[in-house]
Formats: structure tokens, C-alpha cells, sequence
């Protein structure tokens, strides 16, 4: 076997097995789905049909903490409005709280993304919030937190989850 071959035969299976650890989150309790990259998410809270809520960790909870809310709106309220307002009525009383900046960010729904830093425990924690318009009524919220290395680490993995997700 020749070195490009090889290196072909290598690459193959690396990536191979990326996609292949990939799994597709889906359940008939919440009206979406989204991709989960690799085996180390575990889902921690499953949806029911009284209460809505997904959340998973990487790991453990300090490592990265996927929690999943929709919020009803107005059609004409913008994404940084609802930024400001969970700023307002829950963010700012974190400990050691420094709001961060938003960014644009588009996939299968395009939205705003909100980073910001705070303290837990004596560590010290980052928050990334997806703000994913579906719809004129409904926004849906993607909010990681974890230890602010450790969320920096699996950054690509967090774009990756809120690009997939999509309404059914």
C-alpha cells in the first residue's frame, strides 16, 4: 500500500467514524430535532407531554449543560430585545456575571447568539445562548453553560447542535 493510500485509508476511517458517532435527537413530545456530534452527550431530561424540557451534558454538567426552552413572542420583537430581557430578569444576578457580545448565526434557523461569563462554585463558568427564531410566535433558546475552558474546547461542537436544529 502506497502513502496516499494510506493516508486515504486513514482519513476514511476518522471520518467515518465521526459521522457515524453522530445520532439525531428526536422525540414525538417536542416539535424539533437536532444532531448530537459525539457519544459523551447524555440526555439528562426528557420531554414529556406536560413538560417540554430537553437538557444533556457533556460529561458532567460543569463540562457543558445544554438546556432547550421555547418562548412565545410577538412577531414584531427582536432577538436582542429577548437577549436584554433575560439579562434583565436572570443573568445579571449570576455571581461575577460580565455580559459578553451577540453575534449573528445562521443554520437550519437563523438567530443571535449571546456569550457572557459568570462564577460557580469558585470556578470560573461562560454561557453560549442560541436565540433561533422558528417563527413569528416562537423562539426557541439553546443555553450551554459550563467551565469557561471546557466550553471553549467543544465550541464547534455547540455550532454544530444549533445549526442542525430544525422544526419538524
Amino acid at each position: 500500500m502506497g502513502k496516499k493510500s494510506a493516508i486515504l485509508l486513514v482519513s476514511l476511517v476518522f471520518f467515518g467514524a465521526i459521522s457515524f458517532a453522530q445520532t439525531t435527537f428526536k422525540d414525538d413530545n417536542v416539535p424539533y430535532t437536532f444532531e448530537i456530534p459525539e457519544a459523551t452527550w447524555k440526555i439528562t431530561v426528557k420531554p414529556s407531554a406536560t413538560n417540554p424540557t430537553v437538557e444533556y451534558v457533556y460529561g458532567n454538567r460543569t463540562d457543558g449543560h445544554l438546556e432547550i426552552r421555547r418562548i412565545e413572542t410577538s412577531a414584531n420583537e427582536f432577538l436582542s430585545e429577548l437577549i436584554e430581557k433575560e439579562k434583565e430578569q436572570k443573568l445579571q444576578f449570576l455571581p461575577g456575571y460580565v455580559a459578553g457580545k451577540e453575534e449573528n448565526f445562521s443554520g437550519a434557523l437563523s438567530g443571535k447568539v449571546f456569550n457572557f461569563e459568570f462564577i460557580r462554585a469558585g470556578r470560573n463558568m461562560s454561557g453560549r445562548f442560541y436565540y433561533l427564531r422558528a417563527d413569528e410566535k416562537n423562539v426557541y433558546v439553546l443555553r450551554f453553560t459550563g467551565e469557561r475552558d471546557k466550553l471553549r474546547l467543544i465550541r464547534n461542537q455547540l455550532d454544530m447542535i444549533a445549526r442542525t436544529f430544525k422544526v419538524k
